[in-house]
């Protein structure tokens, strides 16, 4: 029950988003995996999955998309097997912690939900206007559009913070964003190219709105809006930042990253001194910019 307990709280109560997708994702998975072994064992109906993909993955088609109103929605909640979501699940986890220590959560939600909106978008419009695509029908399902642009956005917006990769060392987020990017667009004349598809337009949606928020238009605003309760608060006291803490090994306080997070979102990252910018990353446990 402990257990259980410090599960729920990490998912829901820890005031982490990348804690709630990942948990929504894994819940949701050993669900329908569950019911799908049910109906194979006891009704011996293996046809379940096919039914999940039909009914909750979104389709290519305009007037199936019509009829099945929720897809883009439900389709970035299943996943095709359990190295599907995996990778996707790592991938988020990776980013999404990176981009909240320097974001709030809720432009996580509002990145994560349009980023995978986006990407089925960008999905089903290629399916319909590119001449190779046109002849054939499609069901994408899968996070991989909303964790793309999760992992664009953080790329963006911190392209020179560093992180150790087995075997290659330290790595700046823009190269592994550019390969990441590479990978999927090569991939196109493949066999899945319908989720490469969604991955470009995810990765897309990410690439634009980190630009956007760094020129001070924060497309995420209505989700600040909105009313959450919060155990604590803050106030920012000051926003003046001695070199000492800034260049220190001394962690800064939550008050100052807060001020700093709020400069961001009223004039964007751009807006900050290269003081402010290391503060950011010693606090997220990252390598100063250059």
């Amino acid at each position: 029950m402990n257990t259980y307990n410090e599960l729920k709280y990490k998912v829901f109560n820890s005031g982490s988003r990348v804690n709630l997708f990942i948990g929504l994702n894994v819940i949701v998975f050993i669900v329908l995996g569950l019911i799908g072994l049910v109906n194979l064992l006891f009704l011996k109906n293996g046809g379940f999955s096919a039914l999940t993909y039909e009914y909750l993955g979104v389709p290519s088609k305009i007037d199936v998309l019509l009829r099945r109103f929720w897809t883009p929605i439900s389709y970035m909640f299943v996943h095709d097997g359990i190295l599907h979501i995996l990778f996707n699940m790592l991938w988020l986890f990776w980013f999404g912690r990176i981009f909240e220590s320097f974001q709030n959560p809720k432009k996580l939600t509002f990145l994560y939900l349009f980023g995978g909106i986006a990407g089925a978008a960008f999905f089903i419009i290629c399916y319909n206007l590119i001449p190779y695509f046109k002849d054939g029908g499609a069901i994408a399902v899968g996070a991989s559009a909303a964790v793309s642009a999760v992992v664009i956005a953080t790329a963006t917006l911190l392209p020179n913070y560093s992180i150790q990769l087995l075997l290659l060392g330290s790595v700046k987020l823009k190269w592994i964003a550019l390969i990441y990017v590479m990978l999927d667009v090569l991939s196109l004349s493949g066999g899945n190219a319908g989720g490469h598809l969604a991955h470009l337009g995810g990765a897309l949606f990410g690439f634009l709105y980190i630009v956007s928020l760094k020129r001070g238009n924060d497309w995420s605003l209505f989700f600040e809006k909105l009313k959450v309760p919060q155990k604590k608060k803050l106030k920012v006291v000051s926003k003046n930042y001695d070199t000492e803490i800034a260049y220190s090994n001394q962690k800064p306080d939550q008050e100052t990253i807060d001020a700093i997070l709020d400069k961001i979102s009223q004039s964007g990252y751009d807006s900050l001194s290269k003081k402010e910018k290391n503060i950011l990353f010693r606090a997220s446990g990252g390598n100063e910019e250059d």
